[in-house]
Parts: structure tokens; C-alpha cells; sequence
């Protein structure tokens, strides 16, 4: 069974959009792992609007589950995280203008770049991953970076089968065949929902983790958050 990471960045802009600390960033946090998730995820970016680096901090004593912040391995974010010394770091190649996380790594041409900040994540125990398109060719160039893990970004699969086309998933079954057979683990992420993780979990050989904030975020509005972690961990079954 895969993993269940939540993302809490939206708590964070939901807090920043009246100053102070309501809702409590950190009693989110301890509370989902108490309702049952495997894991709490972040995605600080320069312009703090929504996780803040301090948060970052914070958050080391509260999570006792798996700590994994993404990001775009900047300086700044290159010295927060062998700070904080997370059990995952996950690189996004993300602009400091993006709304959201929008498209996975070249791992081809920035093959020099991404080994280089690899081995020294890797160098002080922080298992990695790289947020990939799911394109044969950037899993494999993954392998050559020395990452530990792929994160396959799902927007488009989230997107088709939302139209019915259920073959959207095919791109995301090769490429995890080969990250299979390369000893690649497998995470994802992005626009998964209640409506769609049941099909994706189920069809992708070797899932290990899942990272999902937005939608289970807004989906807790209505059914509450405790119940929606739950909801999750079953149709991960």
C-alpha cells in the first residue's frame, strides 16, 4: 500500500491570509498524522505566501511520521533543508512566479546540476526525489543523477481522467515500469483527488508515496478532515 503525504500548504495560506495563527499550521500537522497519514509534505517558496521557511523549523519536532519538502534547490532552500534535514527532499524545478508546481525536470540537460545538489542532500542521510514528467527518458536520466526516488507529476493523468479517458494513465504505467526496473522508487503527486487516487494506486506497479494537498484540503471543507485522511488510506488499499 502507498503512503499517504499531505501537503499542508494551504492551511499555511489560509492562516496568511488574516495574519496570526489561525488555523494552527502545527496542530494541523500533529493532527493528521494522529487521523492516520504517513506523512506531512511542504513546499516553501521564495516568496513565503504560503509556507514560510520558519515553518519549516517548526515543523522538525512535530512530524514523526515522513517529513518531505519540495522545492527548487536555490541556495536558500539548499541551506533550509540541510537544516532541517527532512526524510525526503523532493527538487521542482518550479519559477519563482508559479502558482503551482506546472512541469517535472529535464533531467537530461540539468543532469550536471541535479547530481551536484543530490550528493549533498544524499551526503547528509536526506532521501531524494525529482519531480518528473512521465517521459522514459527523464526516468532514466533520473537514475543518473543519483536520486533515490521519482515523483511523477499526475496533473495531465488527473486532467484526462476527469474527461472519462482512462488511458491517460498508460505515460504513468510505462514510466513506472522502467523506474521499476531501474530501482527507482516511485512517488506522485499533483491533482489527485478522491475521485481519481482509487485508479491511480491501482495501476501503478511499485506506488510507494503520495503527496496531496489541494484537493484533500478543499474536500475536508465538506467532509471534514479526518474523515477525508481515512477516506484516502481506503481507496489506497
Amino acid at each position: 500500500m502507498a503512503k499517504l503525504s499531505v501537503n499542508i500548504n494551504k492551511i499555511a495560506t489560509l492562516r496568511n491570509s488574516r495574519g496570526g495563527n489561525v488555523p494552527d499550521l502545527l496542530k494541523v500537522a500533529a493532527d493528521v498524522q494522529q487521523f492516520g497519514a504517513q506523512g506531512i509534505t511542504i513546499h516553501p517558496r521564495p516568496d513565503e505566501r504560503h509556507i514560510r521557511y520558519q515553518d519549516a523549523r517548526d515543523l522538525v519536532p512535530v512530524v514523526y511520521t515522513e517529513y518531505n519538502i519540495e522545492g527548487n534547490p536555490v541556495k536558500k532552500f539548499i541551506d533550509l533543508v540541510l537544516e532541517t534535514k527532512p526524510t525526503q527532499v523532493t527538487l521542482v524545478p518550479d519559477a519563482d512566479d508559479a502558482i503551482t508546481s506546472n512541469a517535472g525536470w529535464d533531467t537530461i540537460k540539468n543532469k550536471v546540476f541535479l547530481q551536484e545538489v543530490i550528493q549533498e542532500f544524499k551526503q547528509n542521510g536526506i532521501r531524494t526525489s525529482i519531480f518528473v514528467d512521465p517521459v522514459p527518458e527523464m526516468v532514466e536520466g533520473a537514475k543518473v543523477t543519483g536520486a533515490d526516488r521519482i515523483e511523477l507529476y499526475t496533473e495531465a493523468f488527473a486532467h484526462q481522467y476527469g474527461l472519462g479517458n482512462k488511458d491517460g494513465i498508460k505515460p504513468y504505467v510505462e514510466a513506472s515500469k522502467i523506474a521499476n526496473q531501474l530501482e527507482l522508487g516511485i512517488n506522485a503527486g499533483h491533482d489527485l483527488s478522491l475521485d481519481n487516487i482509487k485508479y491511480f494506486a491501482a495501476n501503478i506497479p511499485g506506488l510507494l508515496e503520495v503527496s496531496i494537498g489541494h484537493a484533500l484540503i478543499a474536500e475536508s471543507l465538506y467532509l471534514g478532515l479526518e474523515n477525508v485522511v481515512n477516506m484516502y488510506l481506503q481507496k489506497m488499499k
